[in-house]
């Protein structure tokens, strides 16, 4: 650190972390109503720990939402990313284990002073709903509070602030944005979705052959196997057919675009071609961290159902009902999920033309002047 005639400074670690401020943030109200409750301690702790991991995660995903944002998207602007949203994913991983140190406290234990956190509750975490909307959960598509919008339970700066994030794009919104520009949309020489619907009927056609075929099934199993299997008018549909993608978007069925998904698909089938490496890292961070935020909203429902049961929780919702169905219903990025519906295997994927191939690889020039 220097000092403002251009020479460092010292400081003490204590200073520098703010350690006293930090270690006198926990009062305990079962002290202060006079009946000292020993595991109180650990649930404002570990509560203050998610709130401090919380914060990391929010400068993690604004700083990416800050490169997703420009029209050009560098490579190694992607690679820092990457590295960032792995960390987030790395964080939030290690908030599920965060859990089982909250479980070392009984029901028992936790009655002993809940009646004093009326009526603080989760719902109450400004940081966790930044995040949430940061991310891109789409606000009509979030389970109500008491019927209320999400951010009631927020000052109106607060609520400001949470719909701002809208209006200025969520990370889901600038992956969207940033795929619909990638140039895999336009090869010349080259028509994707038509090769790819050409190699999706050679699969089927193949599949189909092998049930048809088989001597250890009945004739009403192939017939279920078959339909198993699906056709071009299942769940292909919506890729080879742009209306009916615009249509489930319609429907909130599907949150990207039909031209980002097909630039999704085509860097998931051409993941090992070098250029496509880092994009298909991406996304797969991104599938990652919705896995672990529902892994998360998971654990906590059932830590909740494990210290009051079926009992409201404290902010009056219905306490483990309400977390369990935010964990079925609050991811994310379920469009990334979806393209492995969309998958075909190695063997079948269109060739690329040569000229193409060469696009997507990397070249040096060796040739010295």
């Amino acid at each position: 650190m220097k000092s403002s005639e251009g020479k460092y400074t010292t400081i003490h670690y204590q200073k520098y972390l703010k350690i006293k401020e930090l270690l006198e943030a926990q009062q305990l109200r079962s002290v202060q109503l006079g009946t000292p409750a020993h595991e109180e301690m650990l649930f404002i702790i570990v509560h203050q720990v998610y709130e401090l991991w919380f914060k990391q995660i929010i400068h993690e995903v604004e700083s990416v939402i800050e490169f997703f944002a420009d029209n050009e998207v560098i490579e190694s602007s992607l690679s820092v990313a990457i590295g960032r949203l792995n960390r987030v994913e790395k964080i939030l991983k290690l908030m599920v284990e965060q859990i089982g140190i909250m479980e070392t406290m009984t029901p028992l234990d936790f009655l002993d002073f809940r009646n004093y956190l009326f009526p603080a509750s989760g719902f109450q975490s400004f940081q966790f709903r930044q995040i949430e909307c940061l991310l891109g959960l789409p606000e009509d598509q979030r389970l109500t509070y008491f019927g209320q919008k999400y951010s009631s339970v927020f000052d109106e700066e607060q609520q400001q602030i949470l719909d701002d994030i809208y209006k200025k794009g969520t990370l889901l919104d600038t992956v969207n944005a940033w795929l619909e520009r990638t140039p895999f949309l336009t090869l010349d020489g080259f028509d994707f979705l038509k090769e790819y619907r050409k190699s999706v009927n050679n699969m089927l056609d193949k599949e189909t052959e092998a049930i048809m075929a088989s001597e250890y099934l009945s004739d009403k199993q192939k017939k279920m196997r078959k339909e198993m299997a699906g056709n071009t008018n299942t769940y292909f549909k919506a890729i080879l057919n742009e209306e009916a993608h615009n249509q489930l978007v319609q429907e909130d069925k599907k949150r990207l675009s039909y031209k980002a998904t097909v630039a999704a698909l085509f860097i998931n089938l051409y993941r090992e071609e070098p250029i496509l490496q880092l994009p298909f890292q991406f996304i797969t961070c991104l599938i990652d961290i919705d896995n672990q935020m529902t892994t998360w909203r998971y654990r906590h429902a059932q830590m909740v159902l494990r210290m009051i049961g079926n009992k409201i929780g404290t902010g009056g919702s219905s306490g483990h009902e309400y977390l369990s169905k935010t964990a079925q219903k609050h991811q994310i990025f379920t469009d990334f999920h979806g393209i492995s519906s969309l998958l075909i295997p190695r063997s079948e994927l269109p060739k690329l033309p040569k000229g193409i191939r060469a696009q997507l690889n990397f070249h040096f020039n060796t040739t010295h002047s």
